[in-house]
């Protein structure tokens, strides 16, 4: 992989990590269609993971805040009766209890994951399948709700949500969000709660696949892994913030036709041979 192809990857992984329309299928599309295919999948799966850790550490930094009040109120009253416990050390709880899904899923179903499922095929039917959920989810939720109306039913919930993107094309925060809409959270609240609920996941995924990996990736591969991440983390951190301040107002549609765009497109392409 050239640090040419690193740039590309990463600006895509910045670009659509937090979009619900899924970083890692577009990573992997765009990998076929530049002919870096000659990447293992254990190789492919430790490379989106760890560029995953940019736009991730762009989360951190844009919710820095916001982490550091949880962050308090959880030392401060995390061992309280759940009646007595704030706000912040309630959502505190929520982000560990939601990621308890995705984390003993994604490490029962490793190898399926990592060697099966990561197919072409499989990205472009869930593309076209979630994107379909998600626009039905953003016509009938009611969206009313705020992040301080989570509880612990709503918290696994949307942690389910975020744990069906251990199936290639779903979306991390595509998932999650369609459980938010449908549990009737508004929109930039849905979207708000997913970035800080994926910060646990993806870290630990990132980490433990570099770990892994790391002696496994040759120089180069290893060298344009790092830019990658570094070019995902910039240009996530532009995306959050455009993201937020525009579902203040705007709605899920663009990202469903995107979605069921590419999906339709990949299909012709495999159908075709082309890929």
């Amino acid at each position: 992989m050239t640090l040419l192809e690193a740039l590309i990857l990463g600006l895509i992984q910045g670009i659509t990590e937090f979009l619900p329309i899924s970083s890692s299928a577009h990573v992997q599309i765009a990998q076929e269609l530049m002919g870096t295919s000659t990447l293992t999948k254990p190789q492919l799966t430790a490379f989106i993971a760890t560029i995953q850790i940019g736009t991730e550490l762009a989360v951190i930094t844009y919710f820095a805040k916001t982490l550091l009040d949880i962050a308090r109120g959880f030392f401060r009253d995390a061992l309280k009766p759940w009646s007595r416990q704030g706000e912040k050390s309630k959502l505190g709880w929520l982000i560990i209890l939601g990621s308890l899904p995705i984390a003993i899923l994604g490490l029962t179903f490793q190898d399926q994951i990592e060697q099966d499922v990561r197919q072409l095929w499989v990205i472009a039917i869930t593309l076209i399948v979630f994107g379909i959920l998600l626009g039905v989810a953003d016509l009938v939720g009611k969206k009313e709700k705020n992040i301080s109306e989570l509880n612990v039913k709503s918290g696994l919930a949307f942690g389910f949500g975020q744990a069906l993107a251990l199936i290639p094309g779903v979306s991390r925060s595509g998932g999650s969000i369609t459980v938010g809409l449908m549990l009737g959270f508004t929109r930039e609240s849905a979207a708000r709660y997913s970035f800080l609920l994926a910060i646990p996941a993806v870290l630990a995924a990132g980490t433990y696949q570099f770990v892994k990996s790391f002696g496994d990736l040759p120089p180069d591969l290893l060298l344009a892994t790092m830019f990658a991440t570094l070019i995902s983390f910039v240009t996530g951190l532009a995306v959050i913030a455009w993201l937020l301040k525009y579902l203040i107002r705007g709605t899920y549609l663009p990202f469903v036709i995107w979605r069921i765009l590419v999906g339709s497109f990949l299909i012709v392409l495999l159908t075709t041979g082309s890929i």
